[in-house]
Parts: structure tokens; sequence; C-alpha cells
């Protein structure tokens, strides 16, 4: 018997309406067995593009001189299938979804796309039953970890940190170049390329030289942390 009560308590929210919890937690896979049921898919299309409202909201707000296209790039980091498992897995979600059999004997209570499609259902049946502000409010609460994740990547100056790096380890000073620029006047995407000892690096991409050099100086930091030697790999 899956413990629903406990799962409300370790969230903190109790649904006022509890047909619509069973809902967002109940696969596709389970209905095959139960056709009286109802899949979590409805619900799941809805949360995707509530999540998506209320963290573009947020990006807005914090980014103020962010361009579009980098807002939009954010925004997927933080509802992408694979960032949604992993809060999915931090709150326990996968112990209480209904499966089918086979899904369950597959390992599917593991299985990303399952946690992260019950993690779209879960916060769409919150806005049914509660309305727009707890809804909003949860999702920012349970978000928050990958929230300031990516404000600290954001506020980290990876070039003065990669040029600390290679001052260090070769010498050398890092160097930048813009490779390549295409897109219209308004959401203009750019290449860099950094280099030590004109060696390639890493290759950057944003929609400003700023931006697109500060991705490739986060790239190379990257490479180095993997123990690759750039002037040898």
């Amino acid at each position: 018997m899956l413990d629903l009560d406990r799962f409300q308590s370790i969230i903190g929210i109790r649904w006022h309406n509890q047909s619509l919890l069973k809902e967002a937690l109940t696969h596709s896979s389970y209905v095959n067995e139960y056709p009286h049921a109802l899949s979590n898919e409805r619900l799941e299309f809805l949360g995707d593009a509530l999540l998506g409202l209320v963290l573009g909201q947020q990006l807005y707000s914090d980014y103020p001189d962010m361009a579009e296209g980098e807002l939009t790039r954010c925004r997927s980091m933080l509802v992408r299938g694979n960032t949604l498992a992993k809060i999915a897995n931090s709150i326990g979600l996968g112990n209480v979804l209904y499966l089918g059999k086979g899904e369950e004997k597959s390992g599917g209570r593991r299985k990303s796309a399952n946690l992260a499609g019950a993690m779209e259902a879960l916060v769409a049946s919150l806005l049914l039953d509660q309305g727009w502000e707890i809804a909003c409010s949860f999702i920012l609460r349970i978000l928050k970890p990958e929230i300031e994740r990516l404000r600290h990547e954001m506020d980290t100056d990876y070039k003065s940190l990669l040029q600390l790096e290679t001052q260090s380890l070769y010498k050398y000073t890092p160097f930048y170049r813009i490779t390549d620029t295409t897109g219209p006047d308004h959401d203009r995407h750019f290449t860099a390329e950094v280099l030590v000892n004109n060696t390639v690096m890493a290759q950057g991409y944003g929609h400003s030289k700023k931006l697109a050099e500060a991705d490739a100086a986060r790239l190379a930091l990257e490479k180095m942390s993997n123990g690759c030697d750039i002037f040898t790999d």
C-alpha cells in the first residue's frame, strides 16, 4: 500500500482532493492493468506549461539584463527531465507512483522519464487543487537548490578563474577570439574559443560575446577539472 499520507507530510502539503493526487502519480502502465484509473499524462501536459511559466517569470525577475535566448537556455536547464527527476528523487516521488507490474519489475520507480513526468503532473494537480499561489510557491521551494546552483554559475567569473588556473599551471594567460556570429541583430548567437599558447582549450556559445567567452572558460575549467592536459589531449 502506497503511503500517500507520509509523502504529503514530507513535502509539507496535503491535497484537498486526494483523487487528483492519485491521478498525478498514476503511470500509463497502471491504467493498462486497471482501466478504471486515470493516467497522469494530461496533468503532465499542464505541469510542463506551469513549470515553464513559473520558472520563466523567476528568471526574468532575477536577470533583468539577460537576453531572450539566454533566458530560454536557463529555463531549459531547470525544466529538463534530468533536473526534474533529481528533484523527484529528493522528495521520494518514485516511492508513491502507481505502476503496472511490468513497469515495476523493470525498475520504473527509478526511471528518469517516469519521475520527471510525475513531477510535472504533481505540480499541475496542486494548481488545480489549491490554486496559483500555492503551486507557484511549491515549485520555487522544491526547485530552490537548482535555482541557487544556476545563480551561482551565472555569478561565477569563469574567465578570472581560468586565468588563475592557466597562469599557475602553464604560466600563460588565456586569449579569447570570436569565431562565428549568426542570427538577426535582435537575437545574435556568438561562438568563442579560448586559447592558451595558441592551443584551443574549449569553444563556447552565448547571446553576447561576453557570455560566449564565459561559456568557453567554463568548459575549459571543466576539462581541466577532469584531468585533461590541454597540450596533449
